[in-house]
């Protein structure tokens, strides 16, 4: 008599596969950040004031700029950065995250984690212009920066595949209207070529204070002072 509960190594291979494929969808679901981004909605108001809003968004190096206004006082500064994510889940929630505060400068970081994943860096930048076209049917004035995806010890390993997507973004911007390409990764590297430590916290991946102070001396081109 068949053991209705014994199942054949193929099937248990099947059923882990399935269970595995489910697993990183979910992972992969922008929905993971819904509850976040509703924080970030609830908490941060739409500025009451006639002035250019300047803003701030993509994964976890915008949103640890918490300071970020102090950087520009005298402009009107939003960041609506969420940790971990990428440019598709950006794309998912542009409008709650950048198109509802009707900015007329919007300066993104994402490509960082797409790379960690695994996303080659064609298929990112594909992701990138969505975005770029979502925003400009609604904004059609608003100027896009895209900020380069960094260089940092704990990833330094996919150092060909980052700066292959920044090359990538470069040219895209140089033929794109209302576009632009903030590099970044130059003045981060030391005489070495490698990523300067002393500018990151313990992780190796996010930055400290003389990080965000080497971005503002690049940006700060780019915002009124």
């Amino acid at each position: 008599m068949t053991n209705p509960f014994y199942s054949s190594p193929k099937t248990l291979l099947f059923l882990l596969t399935i269970l595995l494929s489910l697993q990183l969808q979910a992972q992969n679901s922008p929905e993971k950040f819904k509850e976040e981004v509703e924080s970030i909605v609830q908490n941060t108001p739409i500025p009451n004031s006639a002035e250019p809003i300047y803003l701030f968004t993509g994964s976890s190096s915008i949103r640890k700029w918490t300071d970020i206004q102090e950087y520009f006082p005298d402009q009107t500064i939003v960041n609506t950065g969420f940790g971990g994510s990428q440019a598709h889940e950006l794309l998912f929630y542009a409008n709650q995250l950048i198109i509802r505060y009707q900015p007329q400068n919007i300066f993104i970081y994402e490509g960082d984690n797409d790379i960690a994943s695994g996303k080659n860096p064609v298929t990112i930048l594909n992701t990138m212009k969505k975005l770029v076209t979502k925003i400009h049917k609604s904004l059609p004035e608003a100027e896009i920066h895209f900020i380069s995806p960094k260089p940092s010890p704990s990833r330094w390993e996919l150092k060909e595949q980052y700066e292959a997507l920044n090359r990538l973004m470069e040219i895209y911007c140089k033929k794109t209207d209302k576009v632009s390409f903030i590099n970044i990764w130059d003045i981060t590297l030391n005489e070495n070529g490698k990523p300067m430590p002393e500018i990151f916290i313990e992780d190796m991946l996010h930055y400290n204070d003389k990080g965000y102070d080497l971005w503002y001396s690049v940006l700060k081109n780019y915002i009124p002072q």
